[in-house]
């Protein structure tokens, strides 16, 4: 069990994370090789996860000086070798295997002490295959066994070159992702996140409706998410501010934590930061950060658009009297003209990212100039950030990165061993085999391993192990790899959402003393369309209007066709508007709804026909 970390165990582990924060924001400004890059950042950021999740127990400082030694050994052995390390990768010394494995088990130990056992296990296991190959035999409809490769070789392919360890996952999170987490912190530390939760619950301040107020909650998980790009941490802060809100609204502890975990999660999904796994589809994929945020643009609207149609089912009737208030004691102060009118420039800051990167700016130097952004408006909207303000918002960024540095250092192992010994086109082969070559099928038992790998390790991750084992299994059947890649990111994200194991609803529950998997299933429901919509554009090639891809007429029908169909299908999941009482008529609805997502004229043709049908039959009132 790890331990809470104390006296210097604080001091040290802040100071490497400061640290981190400065080496990223000075690779932004000079050159520095990714042989000197990569391993030092890593190297940092594991000593800091030693220092900042320490070890319990009597001998736990003992055990934790003796990882840092060897973290200090395996992790800063390339760098006290320099350039001839990087060139003896295929026939390594003594002291370069020694150092390779040390190197393995220290990664392998700051990921389980920021992300638990089953990422470790995973990558374990991955190492047994990759070594027992020969006496490995045919299981079902795929031959697992190869030839199998001695410690010498993996050493120099996941240790000693640019893959592996220090492959394009670290590299995605040491460059957009460190970056990004700073800019979120100085984001928090200049007051925009309590602006931005204030602002959007200031919308049902004078509201009497309780629906207004789950729609003041949405938007503001939606903005919360561009300050953490966590979903977790969005559920987190949103909740700890909005469950007394929405308590007095006459919502129940259920129907409160699934808004919450729904709109939290919705961080990961929305621009202008979604998750990590988002930088790494740029770099898969070799395209701008910006097409990304593109790409993400009508899947976020039809998200938040499902879960504010669904609060307006699920919201309870108004109180007589129009007041949401009570005489508790508890009270949210933020009506909108007690908000400053300076405050509204924390918004300035997430426009400079996208008009940096629409003016031809790198994705790192946007950032940066926009962090910058963020310092100047602070000392505008009168908090100004000033030397030791800034050092801790520095600090902050550098810890929120820790645990992806080391879920993507160990995911590059894993990777590197699937491609090293042809696992990934062997599990592509059986997606594709069990499919029969069907694209309906493919897409589904594509979700479904997508889903398998979220229970088992982090979004990051899943992500990273399904871009090499699920998505040529897409493509192979014709899946444009842009949609192929967003659909893998789509259902890596959803796995935080769904049963069995799902962290933003656990975490809303204990917030709001709810039943935790009755809150993890109504978290599903809200966020059915995200589903959906990635099996909408890779069933069919005009689905890719959804991804604001290809023929100006696929965008617009496709989006407005799929924006009814969400509609509809939140109507009738929540029995809004008239639908509570006839099971059939919502049942219509949502075959209309289910209809009209899918990009296929006759199927948009029949949804809206089921659609108009539904509403037409409603009894008038």
């Amino acid at each position: 069990m790890p331990a809470t970390p104390r006296g210097r165990s604080v001091t040290s582990s802040s100071v490497l994370a400061f640290l981190l924060s400065a080496l990223s924001l000075a690779w932004v400004l000079t050159v520095i090789s990714p042989q000197t890059y990569r391993p030092l950042m890593l190297l940092v950021g594991v000593w800091a996860t030693f220092r900042l999740k320490p070890t319990a127990g009597r001998w736990g400082q003992v055990l934790d000086l003796l990882w840092v030694v060897l973290a200090l050994f395996g992790l800063g052995w390339p760098l006290a070798q320099g350039e001839p390390f990087w060139y003896r990768a295929a026939t390594p010394v003594s002291g370069d295997l020694l150092a390779g494995l040390v190197a393995l088990a220290v990664v392998v130990e700051a990921a389980r002490r920021t992300t638990g056992w089953a990422l470790p296990i995973v990558t374990v296991g991955f190492v047994v295959y990759a070594v027992c190959g020969p006496a490995l035999v045919s299981v079902g409809l795929v031959d697992i066994a190869h030839r199998g490769y001695d410690l010498t070789r993996l050493v120099g392919t996941l240790y000693m070159t640019l893959e592996g360890i220090y492959g394009v996952p670290l590299d995605v999170a040491v460059t957009y992702i460190t970056l990004f987490s700073i800019y979120g912190a100085v984001l928090e530390a200049s007051g925009a996140g309590t602006f931005f939760l204030d602002w959007s619950l200031a919308l049902s301040g004078g509201a009497q409706s309780p629906a207004a107020t789950g729609r003041s909650v949405s938007l503001a998980g939606f903005l919360l998410g561009t300050v953490s790009g966590s979903g977790v941490a969005t559920t987190v802060t949103l909740g700890s501010m909005a469950w007394p809100l929405l308590r007095r609204a006459g919502y129940s502890a259920n129907t409160a934590g699934a808004m919450l975990a729904a709109s939290g999660i919705g961080a990961l999904l929305s621009p202008p930061t979604l998750g990590a796994a988002a930088f790494l589809i740029a770099e898969y994929l070799r395209v701008s950060y910006l097409q990304v945020l593109v790409m993400a643009t009508i899947p976020t609207v039809l998200y938040y658009t499902s879960i504010v149609l669904m609060i307006e089912g699920d919201a309870p009737p108004a109180p007589a009297n129009g007041a949401l208030r009570e005489s508790t004691g508890e009270s949210f102060q933020a009506p909108r003209s007690s908000l400053v009118a300076r405050g509204y420039l924390h918004f300035t800051s997430l426009f400079v990212v996208a008009l940096l990167m629409w003016w031809g700016f790198t994705p790192f130097l946007s950032v940066f100039w926009a962090t910058v952004a963020a310092v100047v408006i602070s000392v505008v909207v009168g908090t100004p950030l000033g030397p030791v303000r800034l050092a801790s918002a520095l600090t902050a960024g550098g810890r929120d990165a820790l645990s992806v540095l080391s879920t993507t250092a160990i995911a590059g192992v894993i990777v590197g061993i699937v491609t090293l010994t042809g696992l990934g086109l062997k599990a592509a082969g059986l997606i594709v085999t069990l499919a029969g070559g069907s694209v309906p099928l493919t897409v589904l038992f594509g979700a479904g391993a997508v889903w398998m790998l979220g229970l088992a390790v982090p979004v990051t991750a899943s992500y990273i192990i399904a871009a090499v084992m699920v998505v040529p299994a897409l493509t192979g059947v014709g899946v444009a790899p842009v949609a192929a890649h967003m659909f893998v990111f789509y259902y890596a994200v959803l796995s935080e959402v769904s049963p069995p194991t799902a962290l933003a609803p656990f975490a809303a529950a204990a917030l709001t003393g709810g039943q935790p998997l009755r809150t993890m299933m109504l978290t599903w429901k809200y966020s059915l369309p995200a589903f959906l919509v990635p099996i909408a554009f890779t069933l069919d090639p005009r689905g890719m209007g959804l991804l604001l891809q290809g023929p100006w007429v696929d965008i617009v029908v496709g989006s407005l066709t799929a924006l009814v169909g969400v509609a509809a299908l939140s109507v009738s999941l929540t029995g809004a508007y008239g639908f509570t009482a006839c099971a059939w008529r919502r049942g219509l609805l949502a075959m209309g709804g289910l209809l009209l997502v899918h990009p296929a004229p006759q199927a948009d043709v029949v949804g809206l026909a089921l659609v108009v049908i539904a509403r037409m039959l409603l009894p008038r009132r």
